[in-house]
C-alpha cells in the first residue's frame, strides 16, 4: 500500500437537504485509525458517505480519491443465490485483486465458502460482508458500525483484520460504538462541528440510517 496522508478540512454535508455538520477537518494517516463520536442522529453515517463519494459535501476539501476507499455500511452487499466464495470473486472481479482465498481465511470463512449466501445466519453474512474489505485491495477503509450482528468472538477476530491493515500501510475511519482495542486509533469527536440547520440544496436525501 501507498503510504499517504489523507487531510480533510473545512467540510460541511448535509442530509435531507439540511447541513448536519460543517467545518469538519481531520489527517488520517497510513497505519493509523479514527473512530468518529458524538450522539446518535449527529451525522456519523453522513460524514462516511459524504467522504466514500456517495452524494456531494456542500463545501470544503476531500483529499480522498475514491479510488483509495472500501467502504462497509449497514447492507452487507451479498448475492443470495451466490456462495460464500463466489460472493468474493464477485467482488474481487470488480476490484481487480485476487485475494479470495486471503479473505476467507482471515475472516474465517473457509468452512462456509461453498455455502449459499442466502443460508447464513446474520453473523455469517456480516463477516462475509466485511470480508469484501479484504479483497478490495484498498487503503482506507470506513466502516459504518462494522459489528452489527457480530457475537465477542466475530468482534475480537475482526479487530485482528483492522489491525493488519494498519500493519501494513493501510487506514481505516470508522463510527462504532464497540471499543475494539486498536491503540493506533485516535477519536473524532463530531459534537463541536454539529450544524445549526442550513438548508443545502445540493445535498443528497438518500440517507437509510441517522447515526
Amino acid at each position: 500500500m501507498t503510504a499517504k496522508d489523507y487531510r480533510v478540512s473545512d467540510l460541511a454535508v448535509a442530509r435531507g437537504g439540511l447541513v448536519v455538520l460543517e467545518g469538519v477537518g481531520f489527517t488520517l494517516r497510513p497505519g493509523h485509525a479514527l473512530v468518529l463520536r458524538g450522539p446518535n442522529g449527529v451525522g456519523k453515517t453522513t460524514l462516511l458517505r459524504t467522504l466514500a463519494g456517495l452524494q456531494p459535501p456542500v463545501a470544503g476539501d476531500i483529499g480522498l480519491p475514491p479510488e483509495a476507499i472500501a467502504y462497509a455500511a449497514h447492507a452487507d452487499g451479498l448475492k443470495a443465490t451466490l456462495s460464500v466464495a463466489e460472493n468474493l470473486a464477485f467482488w474481487a472481479a470488480i476490484y481487480g485483486t485476487d485475494r479470495v482465498e486471503t479473505a476467507l481465511n482471515r475472516m474465517n470463512l473457509r468452512e462456509l465458502r461453498d455455502r449459499s449466501a442466502a443460508n447464513l445466519s446474520a453473523g455469517q453474512k456480516r463477516r462475509l460482508g466485511l470480508a469484501r474489505l479484504l479483497v478490495s485491495g484498498r487503503p482506507v477503509w470506513m466502516l459504518d458500525e462494522p459489528t452489527v450482528s457480530l457475537d465477542a468472538a466475530s468482534v475480537a477476530l475482526f479487530a485482528d483484520v483492522v489491525r493488519g491493515h494498519l500493519a501494513e500501510g493501510g487506514a481505516a475511519l470508522m463510527a462504532t460504538h464497540i471499543d475494539l482495542g486498536l491503540t493506533e486509533a485516535g477519536v473524532l469527536d463530531l459534537t463541536p462541528f454539529k450544524a445549526r440547520g442550513q438548508a443545502a440544496g445540493t445535498a443528497s436525501d438518500f440517507d437509510e440510517a441517522f447515526a
